[in-house]
């Protein structure tokens, strides 16, 4: 079953086109990484999945909603914020910067959104986030604030704060781009155990090794436009589209 279907998804800046009628489908329980060179449309079109970029042109359904959008008599109509905010509950997103609230703690930054604005009762959130920044192994630094934390840290409690969410789909926008080169292991080890839970996840990412090791598909993009896409080990292995060759053996 497909858990997320992106249609001809299109989006311009300043009417130059970063996104050129992308199409993707992730079943449930899939991981799809997707990879490229700079500037080829990578983490914009992560951004049209969830509508922090609006779309110019195409549709987008999670889990059989469409997203950002209502169809009446055969023509599609902006929802209002409310609405593409209660959408976007579905759809969490871990980002290259870390983003979390520097006056709460490790605990608090997790329980927040489940709190004020899933409405849940403070005990059924504290057990959740209890589990899940055990599962990201950063329970014992629950009372500790962002600013004494590691990169690695901040990110993996970006992690579990996203997962409070209980979302269907989890989006990352090369979350170890930012982390010094001995923290991205920390990281990466977290996202495995996701995949192997099967947690549904699409990943931006320029870590290839964790591309091969965990992606079920792999997507390459290049100048807004899917250009090659297939198992992890036939794309990065064996690439039947030279431009992905020529990116693979320049960053391998």
């Amino acid at each position: 079953m497909n858990l997320l279907e992106a249609h001809d998804v299109t989006k311009s800046f300043n009417d130059v086109p970063t996104v050129k009628n992308v199409d993707l489908t992730v079943r449930k329980g899939e991981t799809v990484c997707i990879i490229g060179p700079s500037g080829a449309g990578k983490s914009t079109f992560l951004r049209c999945l969830n509508q922090l970029e609006s779309l110019d042109g195409g549709q987008v359904y999670i889990d059989g909603e469409l997203i950002g959008f209502r169809e009446h008599r055969g023509k599609l109509h902006r929802i209002r914020k409310r609405a593409l905010a209660a959408q976007r509950r579905h759809i969490g997103m871990v980002f290259q910067q870390f983003d979390l609230f520097a006056h709460m703690t490790v605990l608090e930054n997790v329980m927040e959104a489940p709190v004020h604005v899933l409405k849940r009762n403070r005990a059924e959130c504290l057990e959740i986030a209890q589990q899940l920044l055990t599962r990201v192994g950063l329970w014992e630094k629950r009372d500790a604030y962002p600013k004494s934390l590691s990169g690695g840290q901040q990110q993996r409690v970006a992690i579990a704060r996203s997962l409070a969410m209980q979302p269907k789909v989890m989006l990352f926008d090369e979350p170890t781009s930012a982390l010094d080169p001995e923290l991205v292991g920390e990281v990466l080890d977290v996202m495995k155990s996701l995949a192997l839970g099967g947690t549904t996840m699409v990943v931006v990412t320029h870590e290839i090794g964790f591309a091969r090791e965990v992606a079920d598909r792999v997507v390459f993009m290049a100048d807004g436009e899917v250009v090659e896409e297939g198992p992890s080990e036939q794309v990065l292995s064996n690439p039947q589209h030279p431009r992905t060759a020529d990116f693979l053996s320049r960053v391998l």
